[in-house]
């Protein structure tokens, strides 16, 4: 049976599947020669001219005169992968030499609800089956090596680019995988800071699965830890890590969200709705509300908390409503970090750090302070926090009451 597994572009079957890929041109060669035999469906308009473009940034070779990697006195490690908004165990200063830093994930398309209160919903496109995909953190200098697999029950190729990671278009031309492949990719982790990853198969699909959930984020700690601009080490006592994701839902003549019976059905109607660039929801973790309630963050008064905020297709400007970023690492770990900040910006297409000491108890709203999107679209986030209150830092003098005119 024939069936679209990337609608839109061409009919496929399993057989010319496993034949055909959009980017096999833009694949780098790796240390041990050419990749496989090119698979090249034919692409139309718009989508043909986006190929292109991936095409010419890096043409396939035949042969490479690439040595093989030098891993000598690298030592391998795993790394469990854990859901968000939580992050996997792991140094914040790094003992010992470089390591390889093995981690696996897998791909998972699966209908989830968006809003609750109105039953939007989407056949998201997730790594691990979360979105944002999980927290991946190492030190500058480590080696990522990553095991990716596509089950079979999957209908779509997926494939990942790490922004972290130099060359072949951030490992997305090495790491295209269809239903019931795995490949795996290793990079060096050169440049510390906080990076988006998401998937890239190429033309409209590009965006249509980075809006659909396909994305997360990596930390390359310096090897020696945070520090602030005099050098002076900065620890914090867990990490909230904050997917913040722009769904674009289809609506039919009456204005009620569209379902779909498996992931991919909602390929024409999606683009359709992407293109006015205007977002139906913006969320963290998926859905509106995930963070709330029985979902919010736990602290307490005196802990140090991390905040990673992963944005991987449009500008945010987190806000901490009742605290602040006391320290903020708006581009990378190399440069010094912003200093008691109230608002901070994530670029589309990065992730940010920024650190904050709780001092008083209570509920704090992480927002995105564009408050369209932070109230009406979802982009809100609760931080509760236990411990005693400081009226040194505020105290209500006098409570609300009515007063004569």
């Amino acid at each position: 049976m024939t069936k679209y597994l990337n609608p839109g572009l061409v009919k496929t079957s399993r057989r010319n599947v496993l034949r055909g890929s959009v980017l096999a041109g833009a694949a780098a060669v790796t240390g041990v020669g050419a990749m496989a035999t090119p698979r090249t469906p034919k692409l139309h308009g718009v989508n043909a001219v986006s190929a292109r473009i991936y095409n010419a940034a890096g043409k396939q070779e035949a042969t490479s005169t690439a040595k093989p990697a030098d891993l000598s006195g690298y030592t391998r490690v795993k790394q469990e992968l854990v859901a968000p908004p939580y992050a996997p165990v792991h140094e914040q200063v790094a003992t010992g030499g470089p390591k390889i830093v093995e981690i696996t994930m897998e791909t998972e398309e699966r209908l989830i609800v968006v809003d609750e209160d109105n039953g939007a919903e989407i056949w998201a496109l997730t790594y691990n089956g979360s979105v944002p995909g999980p927290l991946i953190i190492v030190h500058e200098g480590d080696m990522v090596e990553l095991t990716l697999r596509n089950p079979t029950s999957s209908n779509m190729e997926h494939n990942i680019d790490f922004h972290a990671s130099t060359g072949a278009l951030g490992g997305g031309g090495l790491t295209h995988v269809y239903p019931g492949e795995e490949c795996v990719l290793r990079w060096k982790a050169t440049k510390p800071g906080c990076f988006t990853y998401h998937c890239a198969p190429g033309g409209d699909m590009i965006p249509y699965h980075v809006t659909h959930g396909m994305n997360g984020a990596i930390m390359v700690l310096p090897r020696d830890g945070l520090k602030d601009k005099d050098g002076n080490l900065l620890r914090y006592d867990s990490i909230a890590y904050f997917g913040e994701q722009d769904f674009y839902l289809p609506k039919d003549e009456n204005g009620d969200y569209k379902r779909y019976e498996a992931a991919g059905d909602d390929y024409a109607d999606s683009l359709e709705a992407m293109r006015t660039l205007i977002p139906t929801h913006s969320v963290f973790n998926g859905a509106v509300g995930a963070l709330t309630g029985e979902g919010a963050i736990k602290a307490k008064v005196g802990e140090t908390v991390l905040m990673v905020h992963n944005q991987a297709n449009r500008d945010s400007r987190p806000h901490l409503i009742g605290g602040h970023g006391t320290y903020v690492w708006e581009s990378s770990f190399t440069d010094a970090p912003l200093r008691d900040m109230e608002t901070w910006f994530v670029r589309g297409g990065s992730a940010v750090a920024a650190m904050y000491t709780f001092e008083q108890p209570g509920v704090y709203a992480y927002v995105n302070h564009n408050l369209i999107e932070g109230v009406m679209l979802g982009a809100t986030a609760h931080v509760i926090v236990e411990g005693e209150w400081d009226n040194n830092l505020m105290e209500q003098v006098v409570a609300p009451h009515s007063f004569e005119t």
